[in-house]
């Protein structure tokens, strides 16, 4: 298909940045590797501004990638550039691309004026955040930063900046935005979507190109980074965990389950700890997600059990070298990220409750629901669905909306083109393309 629209724009994520412009914080964009921080930022943000009325004298770029900009490396030294670089009259729009380069020093104070890298032990020494932040507390300058390696991961920028600064999460493209890439919703694009997800150079590549690449990034990019910031030697453990996470997608799991699989699988002990520790690292490096359970009738998140989503699904298949084409798990991954795309928080939903059974007998039942979903007020609940055909599959279905009883909105989400309609019991029956596209809304 040939591609209609060379620029994919990115409308939520700009508008995330509009809105934070001049509010006194600096602006660190986070996010996995790849997923296109610097060009939302240079290009897209950019476009902007001058669209605006801001002249190009007034947008300062420090590309710290660039050997021309080697001097800026040193926190001291961006700085006094960028502070010659502003004209204090008017606001200044300040952007820093690969802040992890930035490398700390020691006070000049105590080294006679020099430049001296510091040591993890060194007590007084100066870094890319208070450079940050000292340059945000100027009235006349309003900053943007990115970083993409194992220095900004997202622990990390959370703790350093604390709440001195706005994240700005950006995740791959969404569904909106493939599908405006290429011209259309059909089932064709929304499988190419579901198989190989949405990191902007994979986007790009045709279909033996999209899995070598995602394939790639693993090794070169994400477990070289986990491996580096956390002082890790092997990749063995780290390979078979990941791959158990992402055949178990969508699985209501425990640490102690992962645990168990690990030990026969490979044919060694393990402990829940270290199970937490390596799945900390997934989430660090914005790899994994999680979704804890909330029990519908108590309104609280309860238990050890939750499911894991890969950011994308593209990365998610490659782990399983594009061998697992398990539809459902596909769909509910992308239907996760969505839902946190559009800014929900999500949970799975679980209803605990007493029945009678064919003999009179009361026995206990909890049933699953795989989204609730709740933003600014609004909550609605998704099943995600690959097949409505038979009976006895949507009966299985319903079963647990019916069990809830209450009037939040219930949407059955099928994966193929349907005409949305209501069914005799009032839930909302739609297509993956037509909930995504026009429900989120």
């Amino acid at each position: 298909m040939k591609n209609p629209n060379p620029r994919i724009e990115r409308k939520t994520d700009l508008e995330k940045l509009v809105r934070a412009m001049g509010n006194g914080f600096p602006k660190i964009i986070t996010g996995i590797r790849r997923c296109g921080k610097s060009y939302l930022l240079k290009v897209l943000f950019k476009d902007y501004l001058l669209q605006n009325g801001v002249k190009e004298e007034n947008i300062i770029v420090i590309d710290l990638d660039e050997v021309g900009n080697a001097a800026y490396r040193n926190p001291v030294e961006l700085d006094r550039a960028i502070r010659k670089r502003c004209d204090p009259a008017v606001m200044n729009y300040v952007f820093i691309d690969e802040l992890q380069l930035v490398k700390p020093i020691v006070n000049p104070l105590y080294t006679n004026g020099k430049y001296v890298f510091a040591k993890e032990s060194d007590p007084d020494k100066i870094t890319f955040v208070e450079t940050i932040l000292g340059l945000s507390r100027e009235p006349f300058i309003d900053l943007y930063a990115t970083g993409s390696n194992s220095k900004m991961l997202s622990s990390d920028i959370i703790t350093e900046f604390r709440d001195k600064a706005t994240n700005i999460p950006l995740g791959p493209f969404s569904f909106e935005e493939f599908a405006a890439f290429k011209g259309s919703s059909s089932s064709d694009v929304v499988f190419e979507f579901l198989r190989y997800g949405g990191m902007p150079l994979a986007v790009l590549k045709d279909g033996s190109e999209k899995r070598e690449y995602l394939r790639g990034l693993f090794e070169t990019t994400y477990f070289r980074d986990i491996l580096e910031h956390n002082g890790l030697r092997k990749t063995a453990l780290l390979d078979s965990l990941c791959d158990i996470v992402s055949e178990e997608t969508g699985q209501l799991v425990s640490l102690g389950k992962i645990a168990n699989v690990y030990q026969s699988v490979a044919k060694a002990n393990i402990d829940e700890d270290t199970v937490r520790r390596y799945i900390g690292f997934f989430e660090d490096a914005f790899l994994l997600r999680e979704a804890r359970r909330f029990d519908i009738k108590g309104n609280k998140e309860v238990g050890a059990l939750k499911k894991y989503y890969f950011v994308d699904n593209g990365l998610r298949n490659a782990r399983l070298d594009f061998a697992y084409d398990d539809e459902g798990q596909m769909l509910e991954n992308m239907l996760y990220n969505e839902l946190r795309h559009a800014g929900f928080s999500v949970n799975v939903g679980v209803l605990p409750r007493v029945e009678k059974n064919a003999r009179g007998e009361s026995v206990f039942k909890s049933y699953e629901i795989d989204f609730i979903a709740k933003k600014d007020g609004r909550r609605f609940y998704v099943q995600v669905c690959s097949d409505l055909s038979k009976a006895e599959s949507k009966a299985r279905e319903i079963r647990p909306f019916l069990a809830t009883r209450d009037a939040f909105p219930k949407i059955l989400v099928v994966n193929r083109p349907l005409e949305e309609r209501m069914d005799e019991h009032g839930f909302l029956v739609m297509g993956v393309a037509d909930f995504l596209l026009k429900y989120l809304k």
